[in-house]
């Protein structure tokens, strides 16, 4: 026997905004796991560049590779950080009426700017970075110093990364603000008071 209770329309609508809620947490635990893991990364940057200042200055002693870790742990911490920074809005805004807008208002906007600008720029920057990474890896590049550190290719995988991550939180913001448009309004201000604790990268 058929369940007909599967082909009722509110059944499907409120199945529909579960998963679509539960693909929203999931994402959204995600990029906090990560965005809390290298921020850690920001606090051996800061000691490294104590020791290159003191080996340098003090010590007369000078380290390209060295010199070059404090590089890779900033491109780490920004690009890989970037999905974290937009689930909890830190991004600078340049507005003059949206601070005054609604939350139905609000959700609009950044649903029309998720739709026809985050995602698909997103794409278009890992479609873009797609061969030159490749051809990195391809052949293992490595730094252009001859103490340098080995792994170029490594560094350039983050042009990939960081558009994906990208675009998985963008799709995750998009939803959220169709959510409030469609079916909770009071979802925005939910989401808000469960991350209020956490800090912005």
């Amino acid at each position: 026997m058929w369940d007909l209770h599967v082909f009722n329309p509110i059944f499907f609508e409120t199945t529909v905004i579960q998963l679509t809620k539960f693909l929203i947490y999931s994402i959204d635990r995600c990029t906090d796991f990560i965005g809390r893991t290298v921020s850690w990364l920001t606090s051996i940057m800061v000691a490294m560049v104590v020791i290159v200042v003191a080996t340098r200055y003090i010590l007369q002693i000078g380290s390209i590779a060295l010199q070059e870790s404090v590089t890779y742990l900033h491109s780490v911490v920004f690009l890989l950080g970037i999905g974290y920074t937009l689930k909890h809005g830190g991004h600078v805004r340049v507005d003059i009426f949206y601070r005054q807008f609604s939350v139905v208002q609000k959700a609009l906007v950044d649903f029309c700017g998720g739709v026809f600008f985050l995602i698909p720029i997103s794409g278009l920057i890992f479609y873009a970075s797609w061969d030159y990474v490749l051809a990195s890896w391809a052949v293992g590049e490595t730094s252009a110093e001859n103490n340098g550190l080995p792994y170029i290719y490594l560094l350039k995988a983050l042009m990939l990364l960081m558009p994906a991550m990208l675009f998985c939180q963008g799709v995750a913001e998009t939803l959220k603000n169709l959510l409030i448009l469609i079916a909770d309004p009071s979802f925005d201000e939910a989401d808000d008071s469960c991350n209020g604790d956490e800090t912005t990268i």
